[in-house]
């Protein structure tokens, strides 16, 4: 392989890590369930054209947010090998990638879904990057907005099929919104000193390790009960409620045992880790137990 084709070959990977590849992935899974969930019908050519578009915005949103905190990512270790703390690209460069990928992404969602979704991606997009991202240096409770736009995509799942926002989308938004809250207060635990050096703030920086604990365990209260709504709006069936059931206590067990016994940061990883398991595992359930689509 030539030089040429190996330096091309690592700027269209760089440009593809500016998109966080792993986290949009959860996002596409999460618009995924809200279509599959949703009643109504349902397409290929729509499943596509959504999904695709979701990720497009998501992507946009991503590359954006790289580019806002390349100085604040050169002091976290997951994150000061990206493309621009590293410097391998040009700010301008990325900054002309997302908004590119966005002017793409939002009206192909209106085209191939319709304009509450694309409705829907913008405001996802705009509060990830205009809200959440700004407020990261100046409070822990960014947290509560950047989970606004982290919720969305089960929402615009949804929309894509029905053309409206009712109880099921709202459910799928509200165990989103609350899931996100101890998977960050917990990423924010374990590592604090990373948040520290790139002066972003966290719950454990401003409130202390006992009051993250406890909010971890306060929103776990919250979230178990609404898991178990898409039983109630007949959604999901028994063995979608037995799953939520087992899940929740678990993730609910993990939580208090931390809370009460001070546990530090290997049980704010454990906690971090298992909220992936905790969340991959719901959908999955919901998903098998929908009763097929529609």
């Amino acid at each position: 392989m030539s030089a040429r084709a190996v330096s091309e070959s690592s700027f269209a990977s760089d440009l593809l890590s500016l998109t966080k590849p792993r986290l949009s992935g959860l996002v596409i899974a999460t618009a995924a369930g809200g279509m599959w969930l949703a009643p109504g019908e349902l397409t290929v050519p729509r499943i596509l054209v959504t999904l695709l578009a979701t990720a497009g915005t998501v992507g946009a949103a991503n590359a954006l947010n790289c580019y806002w905190e390349r100085e604040s990512d050169r002091f976290m270790a997951r994150t000061r090998n990206r493309p621009l703390p590293a410097g391998r690209m040009e700010p301008g460069v990325a900054l002309a990638f997302g908004l590119a990928l966005a002017a793409l992404s939002l009206p192909a969602l209106a085209l191939g879904a319709n304009l509450l979704t694309a409705g829907l991606g913008l405001v996802a997009l705009l509060s990830y990057v205009l809200a959440y991202t700004p407020l990261k240096a100046r409070t822990s409770a960014s947290m509560l907005v950047g989970a606004v736009p982290g919720a969305l995509p089960p929402l615009m799942g949804w929309t894509a099929v029905t053309g409206q926002i009712d109880a099921g989308g709202y459910v799928l938004f509200a165990i989103l919104f609350l899931w996100q809250i101890p998977h960050t207060i917990a990423i924010g635990l374990f590592r604090k000193d990373e948040y520290a050096a790139a002066g972003l703030k966290t719950v454990a920086m401003e409130r202390g390790e006992d009051s993250s604990r406890l909010q971890i365990v306060l929103y776990l209260v919250a979230l178990v009960p609404m898991t178990l709504l898409p039983f109630q709006l007949h959604i999901a069936g028994a063995w979608y409620l037995a799953a939520a059931v087992v899940l929740g206590l678990s993730f609910l067990g993990l939580g208090a045992t931390g809370l009460f016994r001070r546990l530090g940061r290997p049980w704010a990883r454990q906690t971090f880790l298992f909220s992936l398991l905790y969340l991959a595992g719901l959908f999955a359930a919901l998903m098998l137990d929908s009763g097929g689509h529609g």
